[in-house]
């Protein structure tokens, strides 16, 4: 179902794209949009034990997409860095598929954003008071990954 990698020299291991997913600050959530167009969001993300989570408004395209059709794709850059006299990028990657759901059951909601709030903001002291404050504003989405690449540009291999 999944295509396998054309350039499997430049293939990355499981435990590098887990390594990149666990550093990564944000990354672009790719679903199935309105009139059968793609739609990308950049959004902040957590990954623990093989899923991704991140938050949403209660309305908006991206959480009637996934709404509509729960097969998504998300992809995290690693590292580019531009080599302009070798016309090149030194580049690391991760492309993840899998199926995304709204987490209706406040205790699994409640602990995916606290998640997301100890990566973002680990020090803040009224992060438990804020989450209260302001739950019935947005969703958590929980993402589990089916299928996962990553690739590295070949001036990266050792």
């Amino acid at each position: 179902m999944f295509r396998n990698m054309r350039r499997k020299r430049q293939e990355l291991s499981e435990k590098e794209c887990v390594a990149i997913l666990e550093r990564g600050s944000s990354g672009v959530l790719a679903v199935h949009g309105d009139g059968g167009y793609p739609y990308a969001v950049p959004l902040s993300y957590v990954y623990v034990h093989g899923k991704i989570y991140f938050h949403s408004a209660v309305t908006g395209h991206k959480v009637d997409a996934i709404a509509e059709n729960e097969k998504v794709s998300f992809c995290v850059i690693g590292r580019d860095t531009v080599i302009p006299e070798r016309l090149t990028t030194f580049y690391r990657s991760v492309i993840v598929f899998g199926r995304a759901r709204i987490l209706y059951d406040d205790e699994k909601a409640r602990r995916a954003i606290g998640l997301l709030a100890e990566k973002y903001s680990p020090a803040h002291p009224d992060t438990e008071r804020e989450i209260e404050g302001a739950e019935h504003r947005f969703y958590m989405i929980e993402l589990t990954i089916e299928h996962m690449t990553g690739k590295q540009a070949r001036e990266l291999i050792n």
